[in-house]
């Protein structure tokens, strides 16, 4: 195929991207920077102009900002947005997607659609029950904070200690509820939550453990009670804010023959393609298959939602020009801001067989480093951002260290490397 075939051929092709998140967002602006002139679409269920979701947490729900609006111009890289617009369904055998607004034709569909956030059961929609995912979410919550309200955070997790730190800087009463025995269960053992336990007394907040909602009532909240069935404790709170996960937001895929796993996310393979022809998916409704650490990764966070894209791009492109596939296996990373604590994340430590402190926990820094079989394969650090750096680069380099001088904080994490560079 002639060169100049081979533009009119991309000129022609249609890439529709389904959900305006960060994901979505950046493989449209991905494929503009990689080269590719066909047309782009990007459908966001939401009627804002697309906008990033930390600050939501943050400076947007204490007033200090507006909104967290992409700096991006659309218009500029020729992609089409099309807001507020319900996706209902996707039929790959027509190449159609389905909306509201009728149906919307594709040669190449991206999915990206993100995550939702796991609702409390029974609590239906019982007022002052709040979530805290979207724009609209962090709009409503934040007269809570302006006028100081007593609030119950159902969820000691990333999300509600995120949400904890911001409603008690604004002077709000917060008694969190969590159902295990500590803070991050889901995510962290109990010797590294156990220091993080510490930081909601002493930010003010109530925490309670092995505690469950029984129900939310006008003004209160009420914990199951005991073995009898006689009501628990019942905690005063104008608003009730809900983070106990979420979940990806695949329902619209339900029939459509593209192949979910039991955690409801779209398989996808090694390039981020799903189970059926010119469909990808990326970001946090996306599983991917490691090579890194042998297993399929659900990994909701945002820097995954950044890097995700560029690779969905490059293939889309490079399967037109029949080049092999990149493959995608990143190290995951997150960080949070919590109760004047910057905490970061790099890696996966489910099939580690050795943890080593950096520093006392006791302390306002410190480190936690996962080893498999003498190779650094995740890193935790709080308020030690040289540590997290160094040690994300031995992560991905499958780099073997030696666990006494890694367990010494006062060495560098780089120089701990015994096998060659």
């Amino acid at each position: 195929m002639s060169e100049q075939t081979e533009q009119q051929t991309e000129s022609r092709r249609r890439v529709v991207v389904v959900g305006a998140g960060m994901a979505g967002v950046r493989t449209a602006v991905a494929l503009r920077e990689q080269g590719f002139t066909g047309s782009v679409t990007l459908i966001g269920a939401e009627p804002h102009p697309p906008y990033d979701r930390p600050p939501l947490s943050k400076a947007v729900l204490l007033g200090t900002a507006e909104h967290s609006a992409f700096d991006i111009d659309f218009a500029a890289l020729d992609i089409e947005l099309r807001l507020g617009l319900e996706v209902t369904g996707v039929r790959p055998s027509a190449h159609e997607v389905d909306t509201a607004a009728g149906t919307v034709p594709y040669d190449v569909l991206v999915v990206a659609t993100g995550a939702e956030p796991v609702t409390l059961p029974g609590s239906g929609d019982a007022p002052g029950v709040h979530l805290l995912r979207t724009l609209d979410d962090a709009t409503r919550l934040r007269p809570v904070l302006d006028e100081r309200r007593p609030v119950v955070v159902v969820g000691a997790g990333w999300i509600g200690a995120e949400f904890t730190t911001a409603a008690r800087a604004a002077g709000c009463r917060v008694t969190v509820v969590e159902a295990a025995d500590r803070p991050l269960a889901g995510t962290m053992p109990a010797e590294v939550a156990a220091p993080m336990a510490a930081w909601y007394a002493e930010s003010g907040a109530e925490l309670l453990t092995l505690a469950r909602v029984a129900r939310v009532e006008p003004g209160a909240v009420v914990l199951a009670g005991d073995a009898s069935g006689a009501d628990g404790r019942v905690i005063a709170a104008d608003a009730v804010v809900v983070g106990i996960g979420a979940r990806p937001a695949t329902g619209p895929l339900a029939g459509s023959g593209i192949r979910l796993g039991p955690d409801g996310s779209v398989t996808a393979d090694s390039a981020l393609r799903a189970s059926v022809a010119d469909v990808y998916a990326v970001g946090d409704c996306a599983s991917f298959p490691s090579a890194r650490y042998g297993e399929r990764l659900l990994v909701h966070h945002w820097d995954n939602a950044l890097q995700g894209p560029r690779t969905v791009a490059a293939n889309i492109i490079g399967a037109e020009a029949g080049e092999p596939p990149v493959p995608y296996d990143p190290v995951p990373y997150f960080w949070s801001e919590q109760f004047g604590c910057f905490v970061q994340y790099a890696g996966h430590h489910a099939a580690a067989d050795t943890l080593l402190w950096r520093g006392d926990p006791a302390d306002p820094s410190w480190t936690v480093c996962w080893l498999r079989d003498g190779m650094l394969v995740a890193v935790l650090a709080v308020g030690r951002p040289r540590d997290l750096a160094q040690g994300r680069k031995l992560v991905e380099a499958a780099a073997r260290v030696d666990p006494v001088r890694v367990a010494d904080p006062s060495v560098p994490l780089k120089s701990t490397r015994t096998d060659a560079p």
